[in-house]
């Protein structure tokens, strides 16, 4: 008993690679594929994809449906979406990392709805790209500055692109707009990126950008953020880089709520829209 504690003690250390570290999962492998691993919606809104054309978004982007060990695989690391999408072979099914009574059921993992025969039901789509690591993402570092698509040229028309920020627990993050060049109309309704104080995109709504005025810095109430850039079919310009740093979480709380780092709210007048 002894000498078989010994050998996985020793298998542990050797295993370099992996493991858990400042509260955050790490592994070579997951981190590689995680950020590949993307949700996609129709531009006509959530659940309006079959099978097929789940598929032929992918495709189209230069990916393939995601298979289950590869969802997986970024959910160990952080991705948290709550919308049930197409998977390779049919399956369909949603990443839960935060247990929720609004979305998973009370638990975590895959939530699987298994293999669909009927393939004209609609959903959403999770699809696999590793070469497609500029849109979008799965962050767990204490620091990191990324890019709207092509940056510095201009992003292109009809994307969705998410992005999603896991620090350790016990820490919160700063966003910091660097540069920032979206479409410009008075509601945010053409392209626009969102910024949500959640692991998804359904809750903790912060504020929504465009124009070309630098949103105020962001900090979330707590260790994960997320972040969705949508364009349509018309018109784009100059895009953004964004830097995030992580901070201690002070000892007493304030009010709860976003602010800036000069204590105003996030939001910009005019520039952002309530959902």
């Amino acid at each position: 008993m002894i000498a078989l504690i010994f050998f996985f003690a020793l298998l542990w250390d050797n295993a370099e690679a992996w493991g858990f570290k400042d509260g955050v999962l790490h592994n070579s492998i997951w981190l590689e594929r995680a950020a590949g691993v993307y949700h996609r919606e129709s531009r006509t809104g959530k659940y309006q994809l079959t099978y097929a054309e789940a598929k032929a978004v992918c495709e189209y982007e230069g990916g393939h449906l995601a298979t289950y060990q590869q969802l997986e695989a970024a959910r160990k690391i952080g991705f948290h979406v709550c919308a049930a999408g197409w998977m390779a072979k049919g399956r369909v099914g949603y990443p839960i990392v935060k247990a929720g009574p609004n979305c998973g059921f009370g638990k975590t993992g895959i939530v699987d709805y298994g293999f669909r025969l009927n393939r004209s039901e609609r959903w959403d789509a999770y699809c696999y790209n590793p070469n497609g690591k500029e849109c979008g993402g799965v962050f767990t570092d204490s620091k990191h500055v990324f890019k709207s698509p092509g940056y510095p040229n201009e992003y292109e028309n009809e994307q969705i692109c998410y992005w999603h920020i896991r620090v350790k627990y016990g820490q919160q993050i700063h966003l910091q707009f660097l540069e920032f060049d979206v479409e410009d109309d008075t509601a945010c309704m053409a392209d626009f990126l969102e910024v949500y104080d959640s692991y998804d995109d359904i809750n903790g709504f912060v504020g929504r950008f465009c124009g070309d005025e630098l949103p105020d810095d962001i900090i979330s109430t707590g260790n994960v953020m997320t972040l969705k850039f949508l364009t349509d079919a018309s018109v784009t310009a100059g895009g953004f880089q964004i830097r995030y740093v992580t901070m201690d979480m002070p000892s007493k709380s304030g009010d709860g709520k976003n602010t800036t780092s000069q204590g105003k709210t996030n939001f910009l007048s005019g520039k952002f829209g309530i959902m």
